[in-house]
């Protein structure tokens, strides 16, 4: 017992160390980031993909936003099958303003996908652009429902590092929780919810933000480096012309994944096609105050990850993408995969400790044992600390008006919000296991009563 207890220590100690090298990594471009230079807007042409189901809550406030913000621009939407009134709110204004587009989609054809829903919008343009126009300079960005770009988004995508280097395919910008500061998250869902039930909201919301706007983004940087930056469903502006290399005959740029944005990247980076990353600026979002529609998001984006395995192969043999990028693909498509294994390899030692402190009390609480006990502080040091970090680092670079204290609080509360990946990983994998790859939708704060949508393929 003592020895699988020392060979479970040191196997996580050892993963454990290597999560503190790759937090060092991340680290030093996120600590020493700069401002990127602006660019040009008006010399594109620019397009936003809306894809829509049962968003009667929040369409109408987008697409306003949006409209005002970038008065040049078009509003694509595509209501799939949607059983509410979002259809008849899109149409409404399309009626009135000749840059909304609104695609109805209907069942039998509908509701097999965000993919698929996109793709039919991309159809749309492709169809609607004059020939003459130089597609490198029409540019789509995805906006989810709910979504609200900062005015200063398009100027930051077009900088010289951006859609300012013609080898530049797609730009990911960042993403913040909208709801971060509220005080009642939950006042649409449960008016009445209590005191530690709205705390808890708050918390989830803020843990987001923080998760966004701390590793996240950090890792979007660093990735700038190995010119592997991952794009997300949430503003992602993509180049016409890298849309049409990805789409092929049948003119479906996005294949289908539950995580069709990140699968998305993956193509423009096997056809050498660089990305980049717009710190800068960002994209607001709701954040989910309700920890069961968290965890059905994350299931999927879990799920959509591990289905993305398959790219492995690929990503090793193409000559387009570098050493580094090379491994640092490899290493997000093999994420949720490890997840799985860590669940053994981080529990074991707790295991096999409980186990030697009741067979054998003396080896544990003995003097003997002080080797054994500095190990065990350490292990929990490395566990909790690398996560606990970024509740300081978040106030110092993002909260600034926060007070130290609340950044411990969060980096500790953040240290525990991870466990969750764990959880959603294995609900994942379980679905795989079932063969259920349908997409489950997770509704807005904004939507009262019913259940999350869920619809299996």
């Amino acid at each position: 017992m003592n020895h699988l207890f020392l060979f479970t220590s040191v196997t996580a100690f050892v993963m454990g160390g290597m999560f503190v090298g790759y937090l060092g990594a991340l680290l030093v471009p996120y600590l020493t980031q700069r401002r990127g230079a602006s660019g040009d807007p008006g010399r594109y042409e620019w397009h936003f993909f809306i894809p829509c189901r049962d968003e009667e809550a929040v369409i109408g406030g987008t697409i306003a936003n949006l409209r005002s913000q970038f008065r040049h621009a078009h509003v694509w939407v595509a209501d799939d099958a949607s059983t509410d009134r979002t259809a008849d709110k899109v149409q409404a204004i399309a009626d009135t303003d000749s840059h909304v587009h609104l695609r109805r989609r209907v069942l039998p054809d509908a509701r097999t996908g965000k993919s698929d829903a996109l793709n039919a919008l991309y159809r749309d343009l492709d169809d609607w652009l004059p020939p003459e126009i130089d597609r490198t300079s029409a540019i789509v960005c995805v906006v989810d429902a709910d979504g609200r770009l900062r005015g200063d988004c398009l100027e930051a995508v077009t900088g010289p590092r951006r859609f300012g280097d013609a080898r530049v395919a797609a730009v990911q910008v960042g993403v913040r929780m909208m709801n971060r500061t509220d005080r009642h998250p939950l006042a649409a869902q449960r008016p009445k919810a209590g005191r530690l039930r709205s705390a808890f909201a708050r918390l989830l919301v803020r843990m987001q933000d923080l998760e966004f706007q701390g590793p996240i983004l950090a890792l979007q940087l660093a990735r700038r480096h190995s010119r592997t930056v991952g794009m997300g469903g949430n503003g992602q502006f993509t180049r016409m012309s890298a849309l049409d290399a990805v789409a092929g005959d049948d003119r479906r740029p996005w294949h289908g994944s539950l995580l069709e944005d990140f699968e998305l990247g993956v193509h423009l980076l096997l056809r050498g096609y660089r990305t980049a990353f717009a710190h800068d600026t960002w994209v607001d979002q709701e954040g989910l105050p309700r920890l069961d529609r968290l965890i059905t998001q994350r299931t999927r984006w879990s799920q959509g990850n591990m289905l993305c395995i398959k790219y492995l192969p690929a990503v090793w043999r193409n000559p387009a993408l570098t050493n580094l990028g090379a491994i640092e693909v490899a290493y997000f498509l093999l994420q949720p995969w490890l997840q799985l294994v860590g669940t053994f390899v981080y529990a074991l030692p707790v295991i096999a400790f409980g186990v030697v402190a009741v067979v054998h009390p003396d080896l544990v609480f003995g003097a003997a044992t002080a080797d054994a006990w500095l190990t065990w502080t350490v292990l929990m040091a490395l566990g909790i600390g690398q996560f606990a970090l970024w509740g300081p680092i978040y106030v110092l670079k993002v909260e600034r008006t926060a007070r130290l204290r609340q950044g411990i609080g969060w980096g500790l509360s953040y240290a525990a919000y991870v466990l969750l990946f764990y959880v959603t990983a294995w609900r994942a994998f379980v679905r795989i296991l079932r063969g259920k790859h349908g997409w489950s939708k997770t509704r807005r704060n904004a939507e009262t009563g019913g259940a999350t949508v869920a619809v299996e393929a």
